[in-house]
């Protein structure tokens, strides 16, 4: 279903290395996945005369024939480039793999069962298994790539062009401006990107073995309502205080998963070697101003 050689699937030439369509369009979500410190740019490719369907702004729904592409990098030097295909009409109907890249540079070929320590440091490729993992975790199965990662757009950004090729007006409603609290923005924002695609009440019922929360109690993603009122955000209902003590993050089991690496469990469980020392330093702020309720 997905071919053999990156160079085939149309994001790029080999002799030229620029996109073989002009419907392939670069983006940048709004809240970033943590990759172990590396660069990443990512592509979105519709088929002609498609549109998403965004009538649910917090799930957004691809048509068929949709691909999307992250390219993974380090020092420069491309790693791999994961690519999600979508086949069929169900929710579901999705194929992802990563594409390993050559030493020269010059393609990257399918890896269906991951590649470890593809780098000098210790960088793992997922399987494909491992991909629905956390795309599994949303109905859409994207991540990255919806209203409130699209918005905090100027007209020349290419999150705006994407945002225009999904349908959606300029004018419509995106993260907005800084607020009486940016540090709380910007934790929620990192809480929904690193841990809310597995970590939602919405996530789809699924048979079979998961590493994360099976009944679904604890949430850690972002609506797009609540950034007008971020004291919504379910974490505060869902987290406080079992998860997260309010104002003391060495006492907080969300914090203490984060925070470090290893043989005992850490959060997120996969992909991911090395701490986030800038992501845990924002959530543990986040948490010290966290009052002994949480806000409304």
């Amino acid at each position: 279903m997905l071919p053999t050689r990156l160079s085939e699937t149309g994001l790029f030439t080999r002799a030229g290395g620029a996109s073989t369509s002009d419907r392939v369009r670069a983006y940048q979500p709004a809240f970033a996945l943590w990759s172990d410190g590396t660069s990443k740019r990512r592509w979105i490719e519709l088929p002609p005369s498609t549109q998403i369907d965004t009538s649910d702004p917090d799930d957004w729904r691809f048509p068929l024939g949709t691909r999307f592409y992250k390219e993974f990098a380090r020092d420069g030097h491309r790693i791999e480039t994961r690519v999600l295909f979508k086949w069929g009409p169900a929710d579901g109907d999705w194929s992802a793999a990563a594409y390993v890249w050559l030493e020269d540079q010059s393609d990257a070929i399918i890896a269906p069962d991951g590649a470890r320590d593809v780098d000098a440091g210790g960088y793992d490729v997922p399987s494909a298994a491992e991909c629905d993992a956390c795309h599994g975790g949303r109905r859409s199965y994207v991540l990255g790539f919806s209203a409130l990662q699209l918005g905090a757009s100027d007209g020349a950004s290419p999150s705006l062009q994407a945002r225009e090729q999904a349908g959606e007006p300029s004018t419509a409603p995106g993260v907005p401006g800084p607020s009486s609290d940016q540090t709380e923005r910007r934790a929620l924002g990192y809480l929904h990107a690193n841990c809310g695609h597995c970590h939602n009440a919405r996530r789809p019922r699924r048979a079979g073995p998961r590493c994360y929360d099976p009944e679904r109690t604890l949430d850690l993603s972002l609506p797009l309502a609540a950034l007008e009122r971020p004291g919504s955000a379910p974490v505060y209902a869902s987290a406080v205080p079992e998860w997260i003590t309010p104002g003391d993050p060495d006492r907080s089991r969300l914090f203490e998963l984060m925070a470090r690496r290893g043989a005992r469990l850490h959060m997120p469980p996969l992909a991911s070697e090395r701490i986030d020392a800038e992501g845990v330093a924002l959530i543990a702020a986040w948490i010290k101003g966290i009052g002994g309720s949480r806000p409304r």
